[in-house]
């Protein structure tokens, strides 16, 4: 049975639309692939701090690794470190802290499966001028104090008169060396107590009585004489 043909042009244009379809698809799968133009790194300063940054901007969101190393002459000398990305259209960045030295080349690789197993070109080169430091705040004791004013004080004028002072804090020290009193002593001198003067007043009293009793026996004896 033969082909009409109509039907065999049908088949030929059904044909061409496969292909033209299958050609579409392979361009987007490799326009959509990882692909190591999609890194970029650069060596830079987060506030005092070094760091190497690296950028992905693959929009498939293909999982990489990112692996830095510090080159000397063209060899490796320290891996900086390794992490982990997955990208996007507007770009993902990921930072490795460095402390990195003005000039200091850089090699950063990428492994994305099976799809990018290179290194970024142009290795990362430090800039010339390093981060800047913090200035160091002054300590207490860097600290200016204020500068004091003499002041006319008591101390710095000499007493008009230093032996006044002298005599007026000395004890009075009794001329005749005897011992000063007891305190409360001349009070019970003036009051009578502790002094002689009851005894006194006896004796007075009794020789009164014996005078007045010798008068009376003698004034007797005389009488009893003239009587006799």
């Amino acid at each position: 049975m033969s082909i009409s043909r109509r039907t065999a042009r049908s088949v030929r244009i059904l044909g061409v639309a496969s292909a033209t379809a299958a050609l579409a698809l392979g361009a987007a799968g490799n326009a959509l692939a990882c692909n190591i133009s999609e890194f970029s790194a650069e060596a830079k300063c987060d506030g005092t701090k070094g760091i190497i940054s690296v950028t992905d901007v693959d929009a498939s969101g293909t999982s990489a690794v990112v692996s830095v190393f510090l080159e000397n002459n063209g060899a490796d000398v320290q891996k900086v470190g390794e992490q982990e990305v997955k990208g996007s259209r507007a770009g993902v960045t990921i930072t490795f802290a460095e402390d990195w030295k003005p000039g200091a080349t850089y090699r950063v690789h990428v492994k994305a499966g099976n799809l990018v197993d290179a290194d970024i070109k142009g290795n990362v080169t430090a800039p010339s001028t390093a981060c800047e430091t913090e200035s160091p705040s002054p300590s207490a004791s860097e600290t200016p104090k204020p500068s004091e004013t003499p002041s006319s004080s008591a101390s710095e004028t000499p007493s008009a008169n230093p032996s006044e002072s002298e005599s007026s804090a000395a004890p009075a020290t009794p001329g005749d060396n005897a011992p000063s009193p007891a305190a409360g002593s001349s009070n019970l001198a003036e009051t009578g107590a502790n002094s002689n003067t009851p005894m006194i007043a006896g004796i007075a009293g009794a020789l009164v009585v014996v005078g007045g009793g010798a008068v009376f026996f003698g004034m007797r004896r005389r009488g009893a004489s003239k009587s006799s």
